[in-house]
Parts: C-alpha cells; sequence; structure tokens
C-alpha cells in the first residue's frame, strides 16, 4: 500500500528533480544561492530558502541522533533496562510502578525513563540532563566531521554508508529465523487498494521521495558542485535512486518481520489471556460441551491459535447474543501488525521490545543504535553541507567559523527539544516545519529551470556536460508532468493543513 505510491513518485517526482539538481550544481558548480542567482537574481530566494529549510531539519534531526546515542549508551546491560517494569518497594510489600503497569516496560522506559516527559506541550519541566548531554556530543560529532569541508565529510561517509546495509541484513537474517516474521512480511506484500487511494498515504510517499533523495536541501547541489563537469550525472541520479528505493524495500522487510515476530508474541499473549477467560467462564456463561474434546484447556499455554479459534466461533455461533457481553477478543496477527506504531515509537518502543525478545540481546541492541545513529549522522552532513557551501559562496567567510558558529547556534536552539516537553516540539517541527517548504521550494526549483533559464536552453547545457543528449522523458517531465504533480501535492496538502488543526499526542501520567 505504501511501497507502490513511493516507487511511481519516485519515477515521476523523485529522479527528474533528483537529475536536476545534481545537472544544476555539477553545471554552475555554485551552492543553492548561487545557483539559482546565476540563473536569475530575483530566483536567488530559492537557496536561502533552502538554507532555512535545512536548518530547522538539523534542529530536531540531531535530536533524534541525541536519542539514539543514550539508548546505544544503555544497550550495554544484560539484561536491557527496557526488559521489564521496574518495582518499587516499601516497608509492607513490593510492587510494579503503575504507569508501567498500564502501558508496557519499552512504553515506560520511552516516555519516563529516557524523556522523562511532561503532560503537555505548555509544561517546559526543565531540561532533561541526560538527553541535553546527548545533543551536546551529536552537534559536536557534527562539527567535527563538518568543519574540514567534502574531503573530510566524504570519508566518514564510506563507513556510515556502508555499515547500515550489514546491521541490515544481519537483522534480516535473524529476524527471518523467528517465529511470525514470515506473516509480517506477508502483512507487508498484501495490497490494501483501498489505503492506496487515500490521498495521505501519496502526499507521504511524496514527502518520504524528498527526504529520502534530499530535494529541496540545497545539499544535492551542493555536493554536485564538485563534480567533475564531464561526470554522468543521470548515470548518478538513476543508481543513486534505484540504490535508495531498494535499500527502503531492504528496511521495510527488517521492519516487518521484526513486527511480525512481536505480533506472534502479542498474539499468543492474547490467546493465553482470553483462554483464561473461557476457563473461569465455564459452567457460568459458557457450557463445557462448547469446547470442543481435543482442546485441553487445563494447559492454557498448549492452546493453538486455531484451536482458540475454533472455540470462539463455536461460542459465537451458539451464544450470537451474549457474546459481547463475554469480553472475549478474536486475537488475529493481522489485528496485531495493524496496530503497529510509528515514527519514533517503531524505532524507540516496537523494536526495543521485540530485541527483548532476541536471544544475546543487547549485541542486537547495541548493532540497532549504531546503525541509527550512523545514518542520523550520515543524513546530518548532507543537510549541514546545504547550509555551509551556499553561505560560503555568498558571504566567502571561513568554513571552520561558520561551521562552529552554526553548531553552537542550533545547538542552542535545540536545547526546546530537551527539555521534559521536548518530544512534542520534535512531532510538531517534523509535521510542519519541513514538509510544505520543501514542496514550495521543489516547485519552484523545477519552474526555474523548465520556464525561467529554459528547458531548451537547459538540454544543451546536459549535452555539452554529458556528451549526449538526455531521454526526452525529462523534457517532458521537467516541463509538465512533474511540476504538476507537485502543485497537486502541494494543494493536497494546503487542504490537509486547513481541515486538520495541528495536534499532537500527549502522553500524560495520570491517564496512562
Amino acid at each position: 500500500a505504501y511501497l507502490v505510491p513511493y516507487l511511481i513518485l519516485l519515477i515521476l517526482i523523485g529522479i527528474p528533480l533528483f537529475f536536476l539538481e545534481l545537472a544544476v550544481g555539477q553545471r554552475i558548480r555554485r551552492g543553492s544561492i548561487g545557483v539559482w542567482n546565476y540563473i536569475s537574481p530575483r530566483l536567488g530566494g530559492i537557496g536561502f530558502a533552502s538554507c532555512v529549510v535545512c536548518f530547522f531539519v538539523a534542529l530536531y534531526y540531531n535530536v533524534i541522533i541525541s536519542w539514539s546515542l543514550f539508548y546505544f549508551s544503555q544497550s550495554f546491560q544484560q539484561p536491557l533496562p527496557w526488559h521489564e517494569c521496574p518495582l518499587v518497594k516499601n516497608k509492607t510489600n513490593t510492587y510494579v510502578v503503575p504507569e508501567c503497569e498500564k502501558s508496557s516496560a519499552t512504553t515506560y522506559y520511552w516516555y519516563r525513563e529516557a524523556l522523562d516527559i511532561s503532560n503537555s506541550i505548555s509544561e517546559g519541566g526543565g531540561l532533561n540532563w541526560k538527553m541535553t548531554v546527548c545533543l551536546l556530543i551529536s552537534w559536536s560529532m557534527v562539527c567535527l566531521a563538518m568543519i574540514k569541508g567534502i574531503q573530510s565529510s566524504g570519508k566518514v561517509m564510506y563507513f556510515s554508508s556502508l555499515f547500515p546495509y550489514v546491521v541490515l541484513i544481519c537483522f534480516l537474517v535473524r529476524a527471518l529465523l523467528l517465529k511470525g516474521s514470515v506473516d509480517g512480511i506477508r502483512h507487508m506484500f498484501t495490497p490494501k487498494l483501498e489505503i492506496m487511494l487515500e490521498a495521505k498515504v501519496w502526499r507521504e510517499a511524496a514527502t518520504q521521495v524528498f527526504f529520502a533523495l534530499g530535494l529541496g536541501f540545497g545539499g544535492v547541489i551542493a555536493f554536485s558542485s564538485y563534480n567533475k563537469r564531464d561526470n554522468n550525472c543521470h548515470f548518478d541520479a538513476v543508481l543513486v535512486s534505484f540504490i535508495n528505493f531498494f535499500t527502503s524495500v531492504l528496511a521495510t522487510l527488517v521492519v516487518f518481520a521484526v513486527l511480525g515476530f512481536k505480533a506472534n508474541i502479542m498474539n499468543s499473549k492474547c490467546i493465553a489471556l482470553n483462554t483464561n477467560k473461557i476457563v473461569a467462564l465455564l459452567g457460568n456463561g459458557i457450557e463445557e460441551s462448547l469446547i470442543p474434546h481435543h482442546i485441553n484447556l487445563t494447559q492454557v499455554s498448549q492452546v493453538s491459535a486455531e484451536d482458540y479459534h475454533q472455540m470462539i466461533e463455536i461460542i459465537k455461533g451458539v451464544k450470537e447474543d451474549e457474546y459481547k457481553g463475554l469480553g472475549l477478543e478474536f486475537c488475529s496477527i493481522e489485528d496485531e501488525l495493524n496496530k503497529a506504531v510509528q515514527g519514533t515509537g517503531l524505532a524507540f518502543i516496537a523494536f526495543t521490545e521485540a530485541m527483548t525478545h532476541f536471544p544475546a540481546s543487547p549485541f542486537w541492541s547495541v548493532m540497532f543504535f549504531l546503525m541509527l545513529v550512523n545514518l542520523g549522522l550520515g543524513s546530518m552532513f548532507g543537510t549541514i553541507e546545504g547550509i555551509l557551501t551556499p553561505l560560503i559562496d555568498t558571504f566567502k567567510v571561513r568554513k571552520e567559523f561558520l561551521t562552529v558558529g552554526c553548531c553552537v547556534l542550533a545547538f542552542s536552539i535545540g536545547l526546546l527539544f530537551v527539555q521534559r516537553s521536548g518530544n512534542y516540539f520534535v512531532a510538531m517541527f517534523d509535521d510542519y516545519s519541513a514538509t510544505l517548504p520543501l514542496l514550495i521550494v521543489v516547485v519552484l526549483e523545477n519552474v526555474a529551470i523548465a520556464w525561467f533559464y529554459g528547458i531548451d536552453k537547459f538540454f544543451e547545457d546536459l549535452k555539452d556536460m554529458l556528451g549526449f543528449t538526455p531521454y526526452r522523458f525529462y523534457y517532458y517531465m521537467w516541463k509538465y508532468i512533474t511540476p504538476i504533480l507537485l502543485l497537486v501535492v502541494l494543494c493536497s496538502s494546503f487542504i490537509q493543513l486547513i481541515m486538520t488543526p495541528p495536534s499532537y499526542s500527549a502522553w500524560i501520567q495520570e491517564e496512562v
């Protein structure tokens, strides 16, 4: 339901715009501000808009890296600290922390131990010192890697680009050996046409294309400005785009294999819980004659999913009017998979919970969060380069001073995200600070080349650079189809923003 829209938009929007940004940077050999000023002084604002978007994204993106660093530092323990709910002891008895008992060990650890979250965005609650230290380390790493420029970050990229593939493949092999992983993968590849027809899915797929390829950030233009003038940027655009797509498929396979394993565990718990309810109701709402003879209810843990569903179908058929009052659940793996969390909850709640069931769970946790840190840093290098290169080209400042100044300023503003209400600000920034501005930037980029600079003139430049004329496909994409599709997504996003007021999900301790 998601991969198909993603692939379609990658071909119709992603590859044409990625090729356009690579070609523009390589041809004009300047950062995002200089490129658009070169085409027309009136278009220089596109470059400044890219810098602002990069800065907004960098502000909250590095906070996610700091969360990963915190979990990475806590993973060198056996058992993992989020393995089970903490106990409270008093003079008379020992009991589980109520907030944890009402949710789960991993959910409690995320909201209370890691974030120590407040009840709402209006309750700042002061700085979370653990996350503040992690944020300082994150910005220090980014600053040190960027201070030498593209040469330094290029060397770091070799490790930060290849290491995640090693981890993903290891995770996929390990996950496929777990019970229920096939159910998750089957769920992933099951087409859901009703979901594919929702505008929200296409908006999210378009957003993912922009973020995955770095479109509109200015980083692609900045990096390509260092290319040789005769570099085949068309080959690079197609290759990188499809590597990106297959990487997304690989990562999604890992996610759904692990979610399938987790869903299987949750389904088994659901079956055990509801089988115990049936045992308690025998002779008091459910007649023993309704239970098939081959099912042994004296050993609840031995009741299979097939046996349980057979019992439920019989009870539901006979007790049709009274069934709802019995409080029995159907317990389906499909339902558990549909309830799977998204966003930050996927990494810090669902995956952490699944890893507690892995043999040698600390090893897998260390690998997983080290991978997240690497992926995050790789994205941050491109994002910061999208800020530094155009500003250096335009204002001729020393790169070292600008890098340090940018990182210090971003860390100072980023303290907003590491107070106790910081997670709410991250959610709001993620939803509203980048998607719409990015859409506007890429629309303007496309229109600037196709209509201001001139598509025929641009094709001549490409022929001069590449030694061949690109496929006519790009002519029609850049001039008509891609800008129209971008405007449709932009209008859809505006309509959604108007019809759905800004909101966030709050973790209220008293109401858990």
